[in-house]
């Protein structure tokens, strides 16, 4: 049992490491998917934690390195690394799924603020606070020379009243907040996927009867939210198409869900519990390396998941070992972002699929559909 487990950490950490460091190559290999900013610095956060957070991790977890003896400053080296890529990524994941919502549900708006410097704003709001938390979690620690068992080196080691009240921030700060807007966001793309998979209408009844428009803002967003189309029938493409980006919203959301869920949970009981030995033990190390599992899953959920980085990822492999490339493969990133395969679900569960000689953007796409293709769910917007 013990060998099995640290063969299953050694192969999370390899996992966390390749997987991590492939999608950043692609991603700033090829000019045109560098607009995926968090996505590559998701994948930033997560192999900085393979590198120096896993390993240690191995060692405060793994029976076999039980005579491991860490220094205080050893010590508060693994609880900095622990809180700050934790935050780090976890925040991370929200902005993604913020970004997401916006591209889809508000696109006009998506394409005006979604800037360089809002990025980098983002960015940089993530590790201050994961910053900020680290300190927190390092206050009131002993000084001097006193060591430790590695096994025994988490937050519940510091003495004091303040590790609780820290536990119960860290928890609220950086997995109930984010979990809350990753909720709301989700339901309501949500909703878009669903009412995307379940309208049907005809294209010659909708060319014979166009539809009442109005100069009105507020009428224009009723229309779009309040309307009920009669479900004739589904055709199976655009059921399918639905049912796709309704089960990719799912996945995400419970992957989330079960990596973090128990960890926070855990430390909440035992700071709530006040038990001495409460963070001791294998039930520590299960829901830590749960959590740390997250590493190795989120470059696959929210970078190979995108057809676009697989594509590019493809292009390369094939350029790598010289084979013919044959029909140029249509990357279409020009205008893209992150969140592109959820719309391209939305409209091919909407619109009529028709063949088409070449590719267009997102943005071209729209253009070409006019108000006759709309994406359920959308706010329509005025732009200048």
């Amino acid at each position: 049992r013990e060998v099995a487990a640290l063969l299953c950490m050694i192969l999370l950490t390899v996992t966390a490491l390749v997987a991590n460091a492939v999608v950043m190559f692609v991603i700033l290999k090829a000019p045109l998917l560098r607009k995926f900013v968090f996505v590559c610095h998701l994948c930033l956060v997560d192999l900085l934690s393979a590198i120096f957070l896993m390993p240690l991790g191995i060692i405060s977890s793994s029976s076999y390195f039980n005579k491991v003896i860490y220094s205080i400053a050893e010590c508060q080296t693994l609880i900095f690394l622990n809180v700050c890529f934790i935050s780090a990524s976890i925040l991370t994941i929200s902005i993604i799924s913020v970004e997401r919502y916006y591209y889809i549900v508000h696109p006009m708006r998506y394409e005006v603020k979604m800037t360089i410097r809002l990025a980098v704003a983002g960015v940089a709001f993530v590790w201050v606070k994961s910053a900020l938390m680290t300190i927190l979690a390092l206050v009131g620690w002993p000084e001097g020379n006193g060591a430790t068992s590695a096994s025994r080196c988490t937050v519940y080691w510091s003495p004091g009243a303040h590790k609780k009240v820290f536990v119960v921030l860290f928890s609220v700060a950086c997995f109930i907040l984010p979990t809350i807007i990753i909720f709301a966001v989700y339901c309501s793309i949500y909703r878009v996927a669903r009412t995307a998979s379940l309208q049907q209408v005809p294209g010659p009844a909708r060319a014979a009867a166009p539809r009442p428009r109005s100069d009105s803002l507020a009428s224009r967003l009723t229309i779009a939210t309040t309307r009920s189309l009669p479900l004739p029938r589904l055709s199976p493409e655009r059921l399918l198409a639905g049912n796709k980006a309704i089960l990719t919203l799912l996945l995400i959301v419970g992957q989330f869900l079960c990596c973090w869920l128990p960890f926070f949970a855990f430390h909440l009981h035992s700071s709530v519990a006040a038990a001495a030995a409460a963070g001791e033990g294998h039930g520590e190390m299960v829901v830590t390396w749960l959590a740390y599992s997250s590493f190795a899953i989120n470059p696959f959920f929210y970078g190979l998941l995108n057809r676009q980085i697989r594509e590019e990822l493809a292009r390369l492999g094939r350029s790598c070992v010289h084979r013919p490339l044959g029909q140029e493969l249509c990357l279409a990133v020009s205008e893209a972002s992150v969140q592109e395969n959820f719309l391209q679900f939305l409209q091919r569960a909407t619109c009529t699929l028709e063949p088409r000689a070449g590719c267009a953007g997102p943005r071209n796409r729209l253009e070409q559909s006019g108000p006759d293709c709309p994406v359920p769910g959308q706010v329509p917007e005025e732009s200048s």
